[in-house]
């Protein structure tokens, strides 16, 4: 998919849409001179058809849920599982809340992750791949398999080794370098 016509409209989809250049303090309290809101592409018609254009042929056929930690997870799975179902690939899609509810660990869950699923757990952006690894632990919790970790851009480049360390298989549609920057890991 690397050098393929969509990763690359993806790739500026995101520089021109995405991507800001400046000074930004991000979550993890470091400064950067680049900051990306992918929600300005995921959350536009035409990127989410090429996220899931790229995402779809990665997904095992075996697959059968899509979900992660809101907010960043939720237009992801959301839009992956839309477009998959005009396809004829049928994903079910779900949110792990950041704090349950009522109800102990399912008040964590909106949406129908069943015991048993094998699930691909997504994220708009990653740096350190925090709330990947917390959504896939939260699966487990609830029963379920997470098999691959999804991210729509990786600006760390530290998650893929974190999520083989949990056993789960990490993919990352777009890297900074493809956006032009170093990775921020850490």
């Amino acid at each position: 998919m690397r050098g393929s016509a969509e990763h690359d409209a993806l790739v500026r989809h995101l520089l021109e849409y995405s991507v800001k250049r400046g000074t930004f303090t991000l979550k993890s309290g470091r400064v950067s001179s680049w900051f990306i809101d992918s929600k300005q592409t995921i959350c536009r018609p035409e990127g989410i058809v090429l996220i899931a254009d790229l995402a779809l042929p990665l997904i095992d056929d075996d697959v059968t849920a899509i979900g992660g930690l809101t907010l960043g997870a939720d237009p992801v799975a959301y839009g992956i599982a839309a477009i998959g179902a005009t396809r004829g690939r049928r994903l079910r899609s779900f949110t792990i809340r950041k704090e349950a509810k009522d109800h102990g660990i399912e008040g964590r869950l909106a949406g129908p992750l069943l015991p048993g699923d094998r699930v691909v757990v997504t994220e708009d952006t990653v740096t350190r791949g925090t709330s990947l690894l917390e959504a896939a632990r939260v699966v487990r919790e609830l029963g379920a398999e997470p098999v691959m970790a999804l991210a729509v851009v990786d600006r760390g480049g530290t998650c893929a080794a974190m999520a083989a360390a949990e056993g789960i298989r990490f993919e990352a549609l777009v890297t900074a370098p493809e956006l032009g920057f170093d990775y921020e890991g850490g």
